[in-house]
């Protein structure tokens, strides 16, 4: 499990002369392909401490994951408001299927320069996996145009809102009508909402429900997604009248099954980049 975990969390290192996040922005242009890894803390460990934990993840984070060329964004997330406690996810973008097999391979060649030393990577990796469960699960998404990346990196946690809608498939489909209602709608009222720091769009590739589309908001704080939702509705007024926006949902609904889940999950700012 350690190893699939760590795989996901590799970082792009920076080597160029203009700002680190103004590069990892232009990485993101170019991801096709998250993984998600989701992974459960060891509920039953009485002997550890949460800056013990990210003492041992920087390290790794130092040695193995700012140095993987082939991961191009990661970011690890905790549990805020979900169905279990217990869960985190790592989160990584990768350019290609190419580079996943690359940035393993990557992984394995760094974790042996960053402990040479057998005896002591032995004792690294049991404290570091001593922190989670056996079981983890993994989801494979398509990265899809039209989101907004965050202009600018928290040094505080930020709270992501996520909401997994369940497509449709009518009949009466209209070739690219779906993409274009969801995509003005954010140019019109998601981006131009100021509570929204970041927006990020995902298609199922691997995963339990072929149907699900993920959309992810990262905002400041929890208030700020009632503020979210209260700005929308605002944007909503000033762009369509009433009778627009009927007609706007008669042609949108159409697209959805009508179930959707929410999700919060809280950031740890020393393993993103």
């Amino acid at each position: 499990m350690k190893q699939m975990n760590k795989m996901t969390l590799g970082l792009l290192l920076c080597a160029y002369l203009f700002s680190p996040f103004l590069y990892a922005q232009e990485a993101e242009k170019k991801a096709t392909i998250m993984i998600v890894t989701t992974v459960h803390w060891n509920m039953d460990k009485t002997d550890g401490s949460n800056d013990a934990w990210l003492a041992l993840e920087k390290e790794y984070f130092d040695k193995v994951t700012s140095k993987n060329e082939y991961i191009l964004r990661a970011n690890f997330l905790t549990h805020f408001f979900t169905t279990d406690n217990s869960e985190a996810i790592w989160v990584s973008l990768y350019e290609n299927w190419d580079a996943i097999e690359k940035a393993n391979d990557r992984t394995n060649e760094l974790i042996m320069a960053g402990w040479p030393d057998e005896a002591a990577r032995a004792k690294f990796m049991a404290e570091q996996g001593s922190y989670y469960s056996s079981m983890h699960s993994d989801e494979i998404y398509a990265v899809l145009d039209g989101g907004k990346a965050i202009a600018e990196r928290s040094s505080e946690p930020l709270i992501y809102y996520v909401r997994v809608s369940q497509m449709a498939y009518p009949e009466d489909a209209k070739d690219g009508e779906m993409i274009a209602l969801l995509d003005e709608y954010n140019q019109n009222v998601t981006f131009k909402n100021e509570y929204v720091l970041g927006y990020y769009l995902y298609r199922h590739m691997w995963g339990a429900d072929s149907r699900n589309l993920t959309e992810v908001y990262a905002v400041k704080s929890l208030c700020d997604i009632q503020s979210y939702f209260d700005k929308n509705t605002e944007l909503e007024d000033a762009k369509w009248t009433a009778d627009e926006q009927k007609a706007r949902a008669e042609k949108d609904d159409k697209y959805w099954t009508g179930i959707h889940g929410d999700y919060i999950w809280r950031n740890v700012p020393a393993l993103v980049k």
